[in-house]
């Protein structure tokens, strides 16, 4: 089964910047379109962005059009999420979450039911 492992995550400045890396082990990641979420107790979770299995299509949310790039390294099975100007609100945990698209292959989903893969998440932080 596929298994996803969530980096980089923790305290930043209003301001800052950090990358986000979602790997998997033992299994190409080039199957599946992929997509960050994140997530606070208590709140619903949140779509962010999504990318297309081979990186063709990439998908945003209002909220982090323009601040946020997704990115996926296939050869190294890697995806990642730069987040920048990060602002108190960005404060969550983020999940990153694989889609099984089969034969589509400019897919970018950004519900959270059409993924069937999640990873365990790692906390952002932004605070002064």
């Amino acid at each position: 089964q596929l298994q996803l492992v969530e980096s980089g995550g923790g305290l930043v400045q209003p301001g800052g910047s950090l990358r986000l890396s979602c790997a998997s082990s033992g299994f190409s990641l080039d199957r599946y379109a992929i997509g960050w979420f994140r997530q606070a107790p208590g709140k619903e979770r949140e779509a962010l962005s999504s990318i297309s299995k081979l990186a063709e299509m990439t998908n945003y949310v209002g909220s982090v059009k323009g601040r946020f790039t997704i990115s996926r390294d296939n050869a190294k099975n890697t995806v990642y999420l730069q987040m920048n100007t990060l602002k108190p609100e960005d404060t969550d945990v983020y999940y990153c979450a694989a889609a099984s698209v089969g034969g589509r292959y400019y897919y970018t989903p950004l519900r959270g039911s059409e993924y069937h893969f999640w990873g365990q998440g790692t906390q952002v932080t932004v605070s002064s």
